[in-house]
């Protein structure tokens, strides 16, 4: 076994050359004349051509604030209007209500804002930690690190030692490895706190706006009208955040996939029923205690 197996074993990059190689395509196998790990670059240009591959596919992150901006503006105002209901007043739950929305978008944007600014922040100071690490033993910086990572591998010793000797050549490829392996950190991108921020107050924004609506359009007296109809979209809503939250993860087809994404509709609904049922009780009560 050489360093391009090796190498093989950590980039996934295939060992033996096809019938039609030609003499180039030695030198790329020679791993004294190609970097050891491959460049930001390189994985980048590497990630858009799968994903041109495989069709659009939205980015993890964005799903995940998406989630965290939708799950809590279909819970948190809806319990919110649905308790304010209970004083009778439509112009309450609307003051109220949109009082709530911009406060909690904007809370709620600047907490995804100052999360991803504080990733950022971890990732530069582990980097720099590599960085100063390499500088001080240039030698064995990744020798622990190669060790461990090749631990299930059962390799030979010496095999890891000129392994470790090779990385030693490149301080930067060291970083990598370091960071790529050792800490298993990837470098956030430049606007991903911009987009945190922005997507999860959309979503808390657009999510709470829904239970909000039907009391803009019934008069000052059926305000138990717009209580009923908010209860059924909120319950629409969060059955199909649900739904599709839980089979955006484990996939669209098949009856267990389905059935997952009805069982996670369910909860979804139940829980924004609980929360909804909490904060009328406990305004009647507060209510029925200040009128005694």
């Amino acid at each position: 076994m050489s360093l391009v197996s090796i190498k093989n074993m950590l980039l996934g990059q295939p060992g033996r050359k096809g019938p039609g190689s030609t003499a180039s395509e030695d030198t790329i196998s020679d791993p004294e004349r190609q970097p050891l790990l491959s460049s930001p670059k390189l994985d980048n240009d590497e990630d858009v051509s799968s994903k041109t591959s495989q069709g659009f596919k939205i980015d993890a992150r964005i799903i995940s604030d998406a989630t965290i901006g939708l799950s809590d503006g279909l819970t948190v105002p809806f319990a919110l209007t649905a308790g304010l209901s209970a004083l009778g007043q439509t112009k309450v739950v609307i003051y109220g209500g949109l009082a709530e929305l911009i406060a909690g978008a904007i809370s709620m944007g600047l907490g995804g804002y100052l999360g991803a600014k504080s990733e950022a922040a971890s990732y530069r100071e582990t980097r720099n930690q590599c960085e100063r690490q390499v500088d001080l033993d240039p030698t064995g910086a990744a020798a622990d690190t190669v060790r461990d990572v090749f631990a299930s591998y059962d390799l030979p010793p010496h095999l890891l030692e000129d392994f470790s000797r090779h990385l030693a050549r490149s301080p930067a490829s060291q970083v990598d490895f370091l960071m790529r392996f050792g800490h298993c950190a990837q470098e956030p991108a430049s606007n991903r706190a911009a987009i945190s921020a922005l997507t999860i107050a959309a979503g808390y924004f657009f999510g709470g706006l829904l239970p909000l609506m039907p009391y803009f359009f019934v008069s000052e007296a059926r305000v138990d009208l717009a209580l009923w109809i908010s209860i059924g979209v909120m319950a629409v809503a969060l059955f199909v955040f649900g739904y599709t939250k839980t089979c955006a993860v484990s996939g669209w087809s098949g009856k267990q996939r389905v059935w997952e994404g009805v069982v996670g509709g369910a909860e979804m609904v139940v829980v924004g029923g609980a929360a909804a049922g909490a904060a009328m009780g406990l305004v009647k009560l507060f209510d029925g205690i200040a009128n005694q």
